[in-house]
C-alpha cells in the first residue's frame, strides 16, 4: 500500500514539474491558442496573448509554442460556462445525452440537484446519477437533495433524513445541500430540516435556497440558518432585498420559469458580482433549439449588458460561490475549459475545449465514452413501478369534488369551486401512488386544460413522480394510466380507446434510454397530438400537468389523497 501511494505521489510530482516547465517556457505546451483575445475576469477587460495548455490546465498567457498550435486571431476566447442550478432529469434523457446537447453551447460545468430521481429511488437515485456522470466532458457537481419528499403530504419512493445523505457529503463532486424548499421549516426550526443544515455545515458545504418573496425577519431567520443563495427571484426588488442581506442571486431562465428579463437590472457593476446564471429545468427542445447558458449571455448582451459582466456571471461568479477555484477564468492554474466565439454581437460558438481537448468544432461534438452504471442500479432504475393495473371504476366518484382552476401562463392555480362530473372545460384528474402499491388514488377536477377527447397521463409529477392523469372519461383515464405502467413510465395521450402518442421514460419513470433527438421528436409529437385533441395552445400539456400535484404551490393541488389547499393547509 505504501509503495502504491508513493508511485501516485511521484506521478503527481512529475506532472506538476512538467506544468511548471511549460509555464516557464522550458518545454513546449500540449496546446497553444495563438494570438488570442480573451476575457480577463479579474481585470474586467479583453486581453491579448497566446494561451498555453499542459496536462489539461492553462499554464500561461503570453508568448508560447506547443505541439499543437491553433490560431484564433479575430475571435474571442471565453471561459467555459457554468450552470449554477439545474435538475438534469428535466432534460428527460440520461446525463451523457444531456452533455452532448449542452457542450455545443459552451457549457463545461453544471451543478445539479438530483431530487427528482431521489424522490423515486432515494439514495440509489443519487448514486445512479453520480455513476452516470462520472468523467463526462461536462463536469457534473452535486448538491444533495434537501427535501425528499417535498412535503409530508407527498407519497414518494423514499424519505431522506440527514443520516441518509450524510456520508455523501464526502464525495469529491458534492458541493453542498440543494435548494431548501421547506423555508417554513427553516424559519420555525423544524428538527428534520435543521438537522440537514447542521450536517451540511459540519462538512463545510454550501446550502442553496428556494424562498420566493421571503422578506423581513423571516428572510433574516432563513439566512441566519445558513442559506446563502436563491434562484426563485422573479422580481428585481425581491432580488435586491436578498442580495443586500448577502445572498447570491441565481438568475434563472429555464423552460418553466423565465426570470432573466425581469432581473437584467442586476447585471451592472453594483450587483453583478453576487449573481450567477442557472436554468433550473430545461426540456429537450430548449436545449436543442434555443440553447443553454449561452442563450442567457447573448440575451443579456443584446439588451445592453456589458459583455464582460455577462460572461463573468456565466462562469466566474458561480465558480467562486461553489469554491470551484480552478475554473471560471483564463489564467495560469485554471482548467483549460474554453469557448471560442466569433464576436459578442453574433455570439456564434465556433469551438469548445474541455481540459484542453477540442470537444466541439463547428457545432459537432467529438465522441466520448459513456459512463457505465452498475448493473444492479440500472435494474433498480428500470423497476420503479409498484401498482396494480387500473380499471375505469378506480376513477369513479359520485360525490362532488374540488375543481382546480388553471391560470394562463402560470403554474399557480385558483379554487374554482366544486363539480360532479366533466363538462364545460371541467375534466376529471387523478394522482395514482405508484411507489409502494398503497392503492391510493386522489381524485379531483381540472378547469382550463382544454382537452376535448381522450386522456393525457405522465409519470413526471413533481416532486414525488406518481402517475397523474386527466381525461374526459374514466375508461380513457385507465387506458392512459395502464399504458404508463406498460412502458415503465413516460408520457401518454389516448383517444377513442387507443394510444395516439407516447414517450417512454423507463429510467425511474422520468428519463429515457433514447438519444435526445429522438426524445425531443416524440415529445413534440405528443404535444401536437394533445393540442389536436383540444388542449389549449397556451398550455404545455405535460409540464403544466406535472406541476398540478406539487403541494407547495398555491392555491389547490392534487395529491394521492385528494385535493389540497396549500394556503389553508387542509384537504378540500
Amino acid at each position: 500500500m505504501a509503495e502504491l501511494y508513493s508511485r501516485k505521489i511521484n506521478r503527481k510530482l512529475l506532472k506538476k514539474q512538467r506544468i511548471i516547465a511549460v509555464a516557464a517556457g522550458r518545454e513546449p505546451a500540449d496546446l497553444v491558442l495563438k494570438n488570442a483575445t480573451y476575457v480577463n475576469v479579474f481585470s474586467n477587460q479583453l486581453c491579448q496573448g497566446d494561451i498555453a495548455v499542459a496536462e489539461g490546465l492553462i499554464v500561461g498567457v503570453g508568448e508560447y509554442h506547443g505541439a499543437q498550435e491553433v490560431d484564433v486571431v479575430g475571435k474571442l476566447v471565453l471561459p467555459g460556462f457554468l450552470d449554477a442550478h439545474i435538475h438534469l432529469e428535466s432534460s428527460l434523457v440520461k446525463p451523457a445525452e444531456f452533455a452532448k446537447a449542452v457542450l455545443p453551447h459552451g457549457t463545461t460545468t453544471v451543478v445539479t440537484d438530483p431530487h427528482e430521481i431521489a424522490n423515486v429511488m432515494g439514495v440509489d437515485g443519487i448514486l445512479y446519477m453520480m455513476e452516470a456522470t462520472e468523467n463526462l466532458p461536462v463536469d457534473v457537481r452535486f448538491m444533495l437533495p434537501s427535501c425528499v419528499p417535498a412535503t409530508p403530504l407527498d407519497e414518494s419512493g423514499a424519505v431522506l433524513d440527514y443520516r441518509a445523505i450524510d456520508e455523501l457529503f464526502d464525495h469529491p463532486r458534492v458541493q453542498g445541500l440543494a435548494e431548501m424548499m421547506d423555508f417554513p421549516g427553516v424559519i420555525h426550526g423544524n428538527d428534520m430540516v435543521i438537522e440537514k443544515i447542521v450536517a451540511a455545515q459540519a462538512h463545510h458545504k454550501k446550502i442553496d435556497g428556494h424562498a420566493p418573496m421571503l422578506q423581513g425577519n423571516d428572510l433574516n431567520a432563513y439566512m441566519a440558518a445558513g442559506v446563502y443563495s436563491d434562484h426563485e427571484c422573479f422580481d428585481v426588488d425581491d432580488a435586491i432585498a436578498k442580495l443586500e442581506r448577502g445572498q447570491y442571486i441565481m438568475i434563472r431562465e429555464g423552460t418553466a420559469a423565465h426570470n432573466l428579463e425581469a432581473l437584467l437590472p442586476l447585471l451592472c457593476p453594483q450587483y453583478a458580482d453576487r449573481c450567477m446564471f442557472c436554468c433550473d429545468d430545461k426540456h429537450p427542445s430548449d436545449l436543442l433549439e434555443i440553447g443553454h447558458i449561452d442563450s442567457m449571455v447573448k440575451f443579456a448582451i443584446d439588451h445592453g449588458v456589458d459583455p464582460i459582466i455577462a460572461v463573468k456571471v456565466a462562469c466566474h461568479n458561480a465558480a467562486r460561490y461553489f469554491l470551484l477555484n480552478n475554473r471560471g477564468a483564463i489564467a495560469p492554474g485554471y482548467l483549460a475549459d474554453f469557448v471560442v466565439i466569433d464576436n459578442f454581437e453574433a455570439f456564434n460558438i465556433l469551438q469548445v475545449y474541455k481540459k484542453g481537448e477540442l470537444m466541439v468544432d463547428g457545432g459537432v461534438v467529438k465522441p466520448f465514452p459513456v459512463p457505465q452504471v452498475e448493473p444492479q442500479l440500472e435494474a433498480i432504475a428500470h423497476n420503479t413501478f409498484h401498482v396494480a393495473p387500473l380499471k375505469a371504476e378506480d376513477f369513479a366518484e359520485t360525490r362532488p369534488l374540488a375543481v382546480i382552476g388553471m391560470v394562463d401562463g402560470e403554474i399557480t392555480t385558483v379554487d374554482a369551486g366544486y363539480a360532479q362530473g366533466v363538462g364545460a372545460d371541467i375534466l376529471k384528474m387523478a394522482v395514482i401512488e405508484r411507489h409502494k402499491n398503497t392503492g391510493h388514488i386522489g381524485l379531483g377536477y381540472l378547469k382550463g386544460y382544454g382537452l376535448k377527447s381522450g386522456a393525457v397521463a405522465t409519470s413526471i409529477s413533481h416532486d414525488s413522480h406518481n402517475i397523474i392523469v386527466v381525461g374526459t372519461d374514466e375508461t380513457e383515464m385507465s387506458l392512459a394510466a395502464n399504458s404508463i405502467l406498460e412502458m415503465n413510465g413516460g408520457i401518454v395521450v389516448t383517444d377513442g380507446g387507443a394510444v395516439t402518442a407516447a414517450l417512454p421514460l423507463a429510467v425511474a419513470g422520468i428519463l429515457s434510454d433514447a438519444p435526445i433527438e429522438q426524445v425531443n421528436a416524440q415529445l413534440e409529437a405528443a404535444k401536437a397530438q394533445a393540442v389536436t385533441q383540444g388542449v389549449s395552445a397556451r398550455v404545455d400539456p405535460f409540464m403544466t400537468l406535472s406541476f398540478m400535484s406539487l403541494s407547495v404551490i398555491p392555491t389547490l393541488r392534487l395529491t394521492t389523497r385528494g385535493v389540497f389547499d396549500v394556503l389553508r393547509q387542509r384537504y378540500v
